[in-house]
């Protein structure tokens, strides 16, 4: 059974990379959600998930007095970030906010901008580390509220005719590709930046 709140304003994801330093403001209108290997450090910072999710190799024990839903996704063809995405899906779940995605294991990293491709047609997934969010952006994208903070394009593996707008270093219907050319360390110089591109993928980095 889904978890039943009468409306779904948030849904955050919670999964086994480096704690989140500053954890968002959850409001009992939002789903929390996290990997097996996540859960102890929501418990040490006093957040109970609605959900527990993944294969149970990544935690010791749950308190038998939880609240917490256990969901066993046991199938080893997939990454528990990717099962849970899966199982989000499933229950009409169309953006979430990530947290734990980086650090600790650089090929886990790689491997959860892997899911976030891999599921990009189904789940919008937003990725929040210490210093920045970043997400893959679709072919006509805007970004509020970001004048002066350092913006990074990273081509997965490659973005075609791409266009920026409002930024220090724009681009007119150019291509950025790995080993030949990336974005990295870009700056907004308006509140609202604009970004256009014809094909290909995009990850955009975006300073908080």
């Amino acid at each position: 059974n889904f978890y039943i709140l009468k409306e779904i304003k948030q849904t955050y994801l919670f999964i086994n990379g480096e704690p989140p330093v500053v954890y968002p403001e959850i409001s009992s209108e939002d789903l929390v959600v996290c990997t097996d290997g996540a859960y102890h450090y929501l418990v040490e910072n006093q957040i109970t998930p609605h959900y527990i999710c993944g294969d149970f190799d990544s935690i010791l024990e749950i308190p038998e007095n939880s609240t917490s839903q256990i969901v066993h996704l046991p199938n080893q063809d997939f990454t528990d970030f990717e099962k849970t995405l899966q199982f989000l899906i499933e229950r009409n779940i169309h953006e979430v906010e990530v947290y734990g995605s980086t650090m600790r294991h650089q090929d886990h990293f790689l491997g959860n901008l892997h899911s976030a491709l891999r599921f990009q047609n189904q789940i919008s997934i937003r990725f929040h580390d210490t210093f920045q969010y970043f997400f893959l952006a679709q072919k006509h994208t805007f970004i509020n509220d970001v004048k002066g903070k350092i913006i990074s394009l990273f081509p997965f593996p490659l973005a075609q005719n791409i266009t920026l707008k409002g930024f220090e270093y724009p681009l007119n219907n150019e291509d950025l590709e790995l080993g030949v050319r990336i974005g990295t360390r870009n700056k907004a110089v308006t509140d609202t930046i604009e970004i256009i591109f014809e094909s290909g993928n995009l990850f955009v980095f975006v300073e908080y």
